[in-house]
């Protein structure tokens, strides 16, 4: 009866450390795809700002465009020549 109680401590114990030891490499790969993830966003970040410096430079011309053509009646020059100023 003793041998009984030890062998099925012994084995409660084997299969506890066996669960510890896949509790925590779950963690980590758990981690590992949360790093890669962040990553990703962090990119995606990156890129979605400079989107939008192209955007708001693309439509800052599109604006004064639009301005001097609906409101001063502005038409682009025909010549060849064009002297831009500063």
């Amino acid at each position: 009866m003793k041998i009984l109680i030890h062998l099925g401590i012994y084995i409660a114990v084997i299969f506890s450390a066996i669960e510890v030891v896949t509790s925590r490499h779950d963690t980590r790969e758990l981690f590992r795809e949360k790093q890669s993830s962040l990553k990703v966003q962090d990119n995606l970040i990156e890129q979605w700002g400079r989107l939008r410096l192209e955007y708001g430079t693309w439509s800052i011309n599109d604006r004064i465009d639009q301005y001097a053509r609906k409101e001063l009646s502005m038409k682009k020059p025909i010549g060849t020549i064009v002297i831009l100023t500063k």
